[in-house]
């Protein structure tokens, strides 16, 4: 029986791959990656050589008995995603899910890394033993039923990520509700032009302008 790896990636900088995870990396038979040209300069970094296949959301319910298959027959596997954990705000559980109902006996195993949520909340200055995560905003349908959820939920602090194309229209679906509320913004987090702020949400529209707007966004709101 084989192993299926769930392995968490960097969110940005290379080297906070852990070295348990490049270890696996080195000893599976195959890789499941979201974006194969993205695993594929991260596997090169290190010198590591694997197959790669694809496996996003529109993989199919059918390709995933395949990979349970192959697993059966002994086969070792690693699941990783662009950045972070395969699962969280990705289609991993849905692999998941399907090999541990075609047999339990396979062993499903975390690789633990790097996290957006963490990273941000640990920066944050605010007590975070308990908070919750809403994963990206919607992209179109369900966005004004987001923004009033937030107002509606009871642990905090809570936090969210976002796209840089996206994310002016976010601080105006906020300031209709929270204008003057203190929020923190971390951006391109591990990367070059990383950049944690701390202001309201109306300051912070005027902040994250032009350069500033570029790159991932995770937004704390305590």
């Amino acid at each position: 029986m084989g192993t299926l790896y769930i392995i968490s990636t960097p969110i940005g900088n290379l080297s906070d791959i852990t070295l348990r995870a490049l270890e696996t990396l080195k000893k599976v038979d195959r890789v499941l990656a979201e974006d194969t040209r993205v695993t594929k300069c991260l596997l090169s970094s290190y010198g590591i050589k694997k197959p790669i296949f694809r496996y996003d959301e529109k993989t199919s319910d059918l390709d995933c008995k395949n990979i349970a298959e192959k697993l059966k027959k002994g086969e070792t596997m690693a699941l990783v995603t662009d950045a972070g954990t395969p699962g969280i705000s990705d289609p991993g559980w849905r692999l998941v899910s399907v090999v541990r109902k075609e047999d339990s006996d396979i062993r499903i195993e975390p690789i633990p890394g790097a996290s957006s949520v963490t990273a941000i909340l640990s920066v944050s200055g605010i007590p975070a033993g308990r908070f919750t995560f809403l994963g990206y905003v919607p992209h179109k349908k369900g966005r004004v039923s987001f923004f009033k959820h937030i107002n509606k939920v009871e642990t905090r602090p809570v936090v969210f990520l976002e796209s840089p194309h996206r994310i002016q229209k976010t601080f105006a679906f906020l300031n209709d509700s929270m204008k003057d509320k203190e929020i923190i913004v971390g951006r391109e987090l591990t990367k070059i032009h990383e950049e944690i702020w701390k202001g309201t949400v109306s300051e912070a529209s005027r902040h994250f302008i032009k350069e500033r707007e570029r790159g991932e966004f995770i937004i704390v709101i305590p």
